[in-house]
């Protein structure tokens, strides 16, 4: 049961504040079970409400989710149409159940590529979990870590052009209050799906010290117990970010 787990969690004491997590297998999922795509993605939903519902249970405060990279408008447009559906349905069906739970959530990447109604649907459901105090959700819709950079490298440049700026002011903490990730800082533990050994352009910048964990486990067949599963893995890491241990 994943109630030991969690008790083992309490027991431990230091929980990763900011948990973010790679989403992968859907399709993979999907094609072991001879169904069409879309039919993992609509899996994957389930995932992330037990993923949800985890963090909360076991104190993270902040959840990001790789949901749809900017590199991902290069499927099927079959495919992206299912995806953007999909990702109405999910708003329209838990933006209830993620108030009521104290979660706010934020869509992170560039979303004037959405299809107006899931654009319509992403503001709504940040407007109306706004109040959110026990869990920020970070959804990365349409996102790309390399555009990021590069959207933070010509803010602070049109400061600098504006006068606004100094460039010799402008150091790592000035880059990091450009980024989309600013105001919840960098993640303490990365969880990556599937089984693959690769970031896949997902916040390169903010993982420098991130500890990695990778399961086998395809995202639709996540529970709340991988997660706590890694979360166990996280505590009994030694984390020094450069530093001899003393």
């Amino acid at each position: 049961m994943a109630d030991d787990l969690l008790a083992q969690i309490r027991g431990n004491g230091v929980v990763p504040r900011h948990v973010a997590v790679i989403m992968d297998g859907n399709g993979r999922w999907a094609r072991e079970r001879s169904l069409p795509r879309p039919l993992g993605h609509r899996a994957g939903m389930k995932a992330v409400r037990e993923v949800v519902e985890g963090a909360i249970a076991a104190g993270v405060e902040v959840l990001t989710l790789f949901a749809f990279s900017a590199e991902n408008w290069q499927r099927p447009a079959t495919e992206i149409s299912a995806l953007m559906e999909l990702l109405e349905e999910y708003i329209a069906r838990e933006v209830a159940e993620l108030r009521d739970q104290g979660v706010a959530v934020h869509v992170l990447g560039d979303r004037t590529r959405l299809a107006p109604g899931a654009r319509e649907a992403v503001e709504r459901v940040e407007d109306e979990t706004r109040a959110g105090a026990k869990l920020a959700l970070n959804l990365c819709i349409s996102y790309s870590s390399r555009a990021e950079l590069a959207r933070a490298a010509r803010l602070l440049a049109e400061e600098v052009l504006k006068g606004a700026k100094r460039l010799e002011d402008i150091g790592e903490e000035a880059v990091r209050e450009k980024l989309y990730t600013a105001p919840w800082g960098d993640p303490d533990l990365l969880i990556r799906t599937s089984g693959e050994y690769r970031l896949s352009n997902f916040l390169l910048w903010q993982l420098a010290y991130t500890e990695l964990y990778v399961t086998p486990v395809l995202w639709p067949d996540v529970t709340r117990r991988d997660l706590f599963g890694a979360i166990l893995d996280y505590q009994r890491r030694d984390r020094r970010f450069g530093k001899v241990p003393v």
